[in-house]
């Protein structure tokens, strides 16, 4: 194994797990996912048959990660945030074959306790506050709260609100990384 599972974790057959990834006490990896290399998987954390997870994502503990999920590389799922993936669940219908695709798409980042209703993506280096309710995509590099989710802002890719100019440019206070606002979306442009 080039990767650490506590004792306590269940990992079923037919799983990738990329080198580097730590999976912690109490979780499960069930069959066939997807998990890419230096991943962090927190306590009791379930990841469902068939996810699949880029490299580098970070799942704080308490969080199950549903078939029909995919997380691209640098992705932070918070503790105890909640997935969905079907739209309209009733325990005596069977809607297996139903699953809407939930995408995250790099680096974004979803805070402690937000919930994802399914069919919906989560932009490039989005930040979704803690306890948000995200009911339709989310753009790129934008801010989002509340419930349902609004978008309050533009955050730059580590994570620092940004502040456009009449020009329409602002600066990462971090990093010095420019960044563009054309036509209500966000591009890293330095």
């Amino acid at each position: 194994m080039n990767f650490f599972a506590h004792d306590t974790a269940i990992i079923d057959q037919n799983c990738e797990i990329g080198a580097g990834t730590k999976i912690w006490h109490f979780s499960h990896i069930m069959t066939g996912c997807y998990i890419g290399e230096s991943c962090n998987i927190g306590q009791n954390v379930v990841i469902s048959p068939e996810v699949k997870l880029g490299r580098n994502v970070k799942i704080q503990n308490n969080v199950s990660v549903y078939t029909g999920v995919i997380c691209e590389d640098d992705v932070f799922l918070g503790p105890s945030m909640v997935f969905t993936n079907v739209i309209n669940p009733r325990s005596h219908v069977n809607r297996k074959n139903e699953y809407a695709e939930t995408i995250v798409r790099k680096g974004a980042s979803i805070g402690a306790n937000a919930t994802v209703v399914c069919g919906n993506e989560i932009g490039e280096y989005a930040l979704i506050g803690a306890g948000a309710v995200i009911t339709k995509e989310v753009k790129p590099y934008a801010l989002v709260v509340g419930n349902p989710a609004h978008q309050i802002g533009w955050v730059s890719e580590n994570g620092h609100k940004l502040h456009f100019d009449n020009s329409g440019k602002a600066i990462c206070p971090e990093t010095g990384q420019e960044y563009l606002l054309q036509q209500e979306l966000v591009k890293r442009i330095k």
